[in-house]
């Protein structure tokens, strides 16, 4: 049996892993993925971070590729990097389906079999099942559908106008690639027009943000709650000059669809050939079994520690600050749940290893 078991060996589950080596504990990461940095991998090609490469350090290892910015194969490559530096235990194609158990005794059904641990740390991120809305499903099969999950390039898009629906940092960088064919493109559901260059003066947008303190910011702060209530501007991307192009046209919420119509507040269109559906994602752990859960489908937890014992998370969203779901701000909170094992006294090495 091993101390703890962590589900998901992305950058929340490697950073957790690094800590819980430092207190000598048994453990095993296991992820649902057939190699490490999969749910990278797997992203549009032209994905690039907004955030410089020395703001995304994991414990223990600096952040290190030819590019300031990096891509997304620059970040598999790194994680790659991190389990072999660390010598991390990780067990891949490994998908968890359901947990039973209590503190003490937790069991996880697997695909590849049963698993025994002390304690279950969740860091499956904020990433699980794609939201589509639901006139997706009256929309004529002559139209190309894809959700932000399953795009890969403007490549799989027949000739002919392109919806993207979403306005948030995927939606742009999309729109963005796609406009850059030349064929005419809408956009739907753009809240805001704010955007944030990633250079001001001659310093990173990350430089400025860390040096006001922004980036420490805790959601029970009142700046803190004050920000993520509101609609973040898109960081990299100039949003008044994307929509601005002449191949790009701004439209209203989507409200409905029937075959080749599609109705927004206000006006209809019929001739639209691809929807790119950068919709978000909603939150699946249905295999936690009956936990409570927040307004926004996450488990319930403070910094990381849940309300059923021997539970924990690392990589939600806004879990303790903005940067709790990324790559540069997970670290802290890895840091604190280690901190915490201590204080429990939860780090004491097992002689078994596995059930």
């Amino acid at each position: 049996m091993y101390q703890f078991i962590i589900v998901g060996g992305s950058q929340a589950g490697l950073a957790m892993a690094q800590q819980l080596q430092t207190l000598d504990a048994s453990f095993l990461v296991v992820d649902a993925g057939p190699e490490v940095g999969s749910s990278w991998l797997s992203r549009w090609h032209s994905l690039t971070l907004f955030t410089p490469k020395k703001y995304n350090n994991l414990p223990g290892l600096a952040f290190e590729c030819e590019r300031e910015y990096p891509n997304k194969d620059d970040v598999a490559h790194y994680l790659k990097r991190y389990v072999e530096t660390f010598n991390i235990p990780l067990q891949l194609n490994t998908k968890v389906e359901k947990l039973t158990g209590q503190q003490g005794a937790f069991t996880l059904h697997t695909n590849q079999g049963e698993l025994s641990c002390q304690q279950v740390i969740v860091a499956t991120g904020p990433f699980h099942t794609p939201f589509l809305p639901s006139c997706a499903e009256h929309i004529s099969d002559d139209i190309v559908q894809i959700h932000s999950r399953e795009y890969q390039s403007p490549e799989q898009l027949q000739p002919g106008k392109t919806l993207v629906v979403g306005g948030g940092d995927s939606g742009v960088q999309i729109l963005k690639e796609v406009a850059q064919t030349n064929r005419d493109c809408y956009i739907s559901g753009i809240c805001s027009m704010a955007s944030l260059p990633q250079q001001f003066l001659g310093k990173t947008l990350w430089w400025w943000l860390k040096s006001f303190g922004i980036l420490s910011l805790n959601k029970y702060s009142y700046l803190g709650k004050q920000i993520k209530k509101r609609m973040q501007p898109v960081i990299g991307t100039n949003v008044k000059a994307l929509l601005s192009k002449s191949n790009v046209t701004t439209l209203p919420r989507i409200t409905a669809a029937q075959n080749n119509r599609l109705d927004f507040e206000g006006e209809s269109i019929a001739d639209i050939k691809n929807i790119i559906w950068a919709t978000g994602y909603k939150p699946d752990y249905r295999w936690l079994g009956n936990i409570e859960f927040d307004e926004a489908g996450y488990p319930v937890n403070y910094r990381g520690v849940g309300e059923c014992a021997g539970m924990f998370f690392i990589g939600l969203p806004w879990m303790h600050t903005r940067g709790s779901a990324t790559l540069g701000g997970v670290a802290k909170d890895a840091e604190y749940l280690s901190q915490y094992f201590q204080q429990q006294q939860l780090a004491r090495p097992l002689n078994s290893a596995i059930a």
